[in-house]
């Protein structure tokens, strides 16, 4: 058999996830002539249903809202741009952190945080409801799309990632101490055991961190295009108020409103710099020489410096005041937390309204099976399909 030809590893720092170490998918399959493990795995992710949903599914603005706003996949899209940028700086795998970035939030609900608020409240006494182990459920079980399993079958990587982007999820150094493991990744690490009580690989840190830099960047922008606040509403905050400050005086004479994309340009330079400064100087520090030594550090190798930190919390805390907290913001969704209830209320309760290839796998009303397919049905809609079929359920004068 001719080897493959697909990737280089010469350029690959010594603490990268490398693709021919790769430890495999849970169902073996022959190896790709001309794409590596984590080049399939970016594909299939893309190619996924549950991808090209995040069109239609909330970032912060309903879909119908406006056209300019960021739904899930644009910012996706975002994330990955952002993650393969700083991935190649530091000489990390750019197409597992690409894949990493694009499957992130394959688990979100229609009408974004409001919408799973809604399901873990209903799912209290059935497991609860979790986007990351949403994610890890659609990637090993919900997409189909292949004869011979189930799932998207991907790497071992990609999959410790998308569960473990955050931190470890049990032990010492468990990021949420004393919370349960989400049923789907306590049932999925019985089958293919992901190292929960360790660090992910860099790559999914990466990830993680070019999540924040992206929502905390869009959401300015989307939020002032809103108006929801305003610029001066910014000046006390740091980095982001001195920054427009700053562009106001090298633009006197152009509109504000033109300031906002520039601020923002900034600002991701400005993020991105630090991350990659911050990092560097915590591999100079603890001079990983494998992927291995990544995940057991015992705390995260990428990070922000600790004045970063403290200017992206003063901003988070910002934004859930000043726009997340919005009146206007909030009116949307409470409706989408009503329509999540209305619907799983429903369905729960009568089964057999869902549609057969759903109505099949549940097995009677109340039970806890039935409730984790409700789950799962309506954690896949968009948020058009969402009101859609409530109204096709509760308006008399619809068509079912």
């Amino acid at each position: 058999m001719t080897a493959p030809i697909y990737f280089s590893t010469h350029a690959l720092a010594p603490y990268a996830s490398r693709p021919e170490e790769s430890r495999g998918r849970l169902h073996a399959e022959p190896d790709s002539p001309t794409r590596s493990p984590f080049q399939r795995d970016r594909d299939r992710i893309i190619h996924s249903a549950a991808f090209r949903r995040l069109q239609y599914k909330t970032q912060v603005f309903v879909y119908h809202e406006g056209d300019n706003f960021r739904t899930r996949l644009t910012h996706s899209l975002e994330v990955s741009q952002i993650a393969r940028s700083i991935a190649r700086v530091l000489g990390l795998d750019e197409d597992l952190a690409e894949a990493l970035a694009l499957a992130h939030d394959l688990g979100h609900t229609p009408f974004g945080h409001a919408g799973e608020d809604a399901l873990q409240e209903v799912l209290g006494q059935y497991g609860g409801f979790d986007h990351n182990a949403q994610s890890l459920r659609i990637v090993t079980k919900l997409e189909h799309p292949y004869v011979e399993f189930e799932g998207l079958n991907l790497s071992w990587e990609t999959l410790e990632g998308l569960v473990k982007h955050n931190g470890p999820l049990t032990g010492p150094l468990a990021v949420k101490k004393g919370r349960a493991l989400p049923g789907a990744i306590a049932e999925y690490a019985l089958l293919h055991d992901l190292d929960l009580d360790t660090f992910a690989g860099a790559e999914a840190q990466v990830a993680a961190l070019a999540d924040d830099i992206a929502y905390n960047n869009h959401d300015i922008d989307d939020g002032l295009r809103a108006g929801l606040f305003t610029i001066n509403d910014l000046a006390e905050v740091p980095l982001v108020g001195p920054l427009f400050a700053k562009v106001a005086e090298d633009y006197p004479k152009t509109e504000p409103s033109l300031h906002i994309h520039e601020v923002v340009r900034r600002m991701i330079g400005i993020m991105i710099l630090d991350l990659i400064e911050e990092t560097k100087r915590r591999i100079a520090e603890y001079k990983p020489q494998s992927a291995e030594d990544v995940r057991r550090l015992g705390c995260p190798l990428v990070a922000f410096s600790d004045e970063m930190r403290a200017n992206d919390a003063s901003l988070k805390k910002f934004l859930f005041a000043n726009m997340y907290r919005h009146f206007t913001v909030n009116r949307m969704t409470s409706k989408g937390r009503r329509v999540v209830k209305d619907l799983f209320n429903l369905l729960f309760a009568e089964p057999e309204c869902l549609p057969p290839e759903w109505r099949r796998q549940a097995d009677g009303r109340g039970t806890t099976k039935t409730a984790r397919v409700v789950a799962d049905y309506i954690a896949g809609m968009t948020d058009r399909f969402a009101l859609d079929e409530h109204r096709r359920l509760f308006d008399m004068q619809e068509k079912p």
